[in-house]
């Protein structure tokens, strides 16, 4: 359910124009122009990913419909002082509220990102419920679920990856941390948010949250 659930959300994100705020059309060599990521299945349907087999235990609930797809990417975004901003003339679109990067048992890395989420919202003096939004790195709906779970939220609801996630649109390595704070600062404007979470598991055990809020 919550795969497909990102499947609608992020093929509804695509046709209302979203992620053009945050994309740059790439020109190939022969001329074809990429302007849109092309993970997000608008033919997927609950019925459809029921049918697919188990991809590692033979009585396993992951599959290659409710995983994220190896896809390729890349992403940048700048960091810098509020003076530096001024100096520059930029006008900053967030400000890094508190992060944090925890550990858990290489076995378990999707469930990295529940400590770190706790660990970012105690440093920021804040609960789940002063979240607007929640951006968290869909590497499989199998370890998102308990991850929103244990944090109190619904996965379910608006708060959590409101235009889709990795399992629609990917998770290259390398870059996904980049275009989920991306998303995020979208998500913050287009919704009128001023709080937002993001969150990610990575391979080796860790967990990682940032806490930002938007600058109006």
């Amino acid at each position: 359910r919550f795969a497909q659930q990102s499947q609608e959300r992020a093929v509804a994100a695509q046709a209302s124009g979203f992620f053009a705020r945050e994309l740059t059309p790439y020109t190939k060599e022969d001329g074809a122009v990429v302007s849109a990521d092309d993970g997000p299945r608008a033919s997927s349907t609950y019925e459809k990913l029921q049918e697919l087999q188990p991809a590692f235990k033979p009585d396993g609930k992951v599959t290659a419909g409710n995983a994220c797809p190896l896809n390729d990417g890349a992403a940048a975004l700048v960091i810098t002082s509020a003076e530096r901003a001024a100096e520059l003339g930029f006008k900053p679109r967030a400000r890094i509220i508190s992060s944090a990067v925890t550990g858990v048992d290489p076995e378990l890395m999707g469930v990295g990102p529940i400590d770190a989420i706790r660990v970012a919202l105690g440093r920021a003096g804040m609960t789940i419920d002063d979240i607007d939004v929640m951006e968290l790195n869909e590497a499989f709906a199998a370890q998102v679920i308990p991850v929103c779970r244990e944090v109190g939220v619904d996965p379910f609801s608006e708060k959590v990856n409101p235009h889709g996630g990795a399992i629609a649109l990917g998770h290259p390595y390398g870059m996904t941390g980049a275009r989920i704070m991306c998303t995020l600062l979208n998500d913050l404007e287009t919704l009128d948010g001023s709080i937002g979470l993001e969150t990610m598991c990575v391979g080796g055990g860790q967990g990682m949250a940032m806490v930002v809020e938007r600058l109006r």
